[in-house]
């Protein structure tokens, strides 16, 4: 018997839903407290999930939840490389 394969769920930091892992965007930090996007999801490090839309990344990088989550500061650099990322993907 095939069972359809369970869709792995995770949690939007900005806006709290939880989707399939596909559909968000994972921003890891390494040991050395590099922050990078992680497009493969499977880089080592503390990580966390974005909604792939402008208004989770806005939200995010206004309220500053990404590097309260990932307990490091986060460069304004990244958030524009997230929205370039998004907007490509579209």
């Amino acid at each position: 018997m095939n069972r359809p394969r369970k869709v792995p769920m995770r949690k939007c930091v900005a806006t709290g839903e939880m989707r399939p892992k596909k559909e968000l965007v994972r921003i890891v930090r390494t040991k050395e407290g590099e922050v990078s996007i992680d497009l493969t999801g499977k880089k080592s490090g503390r990580g966390a999930y974005l909604s792939k839309n402008k208004e989770a990344i806005l939200q995010a990088k206004k309220k500053n939840i990404l590097a309260s989550h990932l307990e490091v500061n986060i460069n304004d650099s990244l958030y524009d490389e997230l929205l370039e990322l998004i907007e490509k993907e579209n």
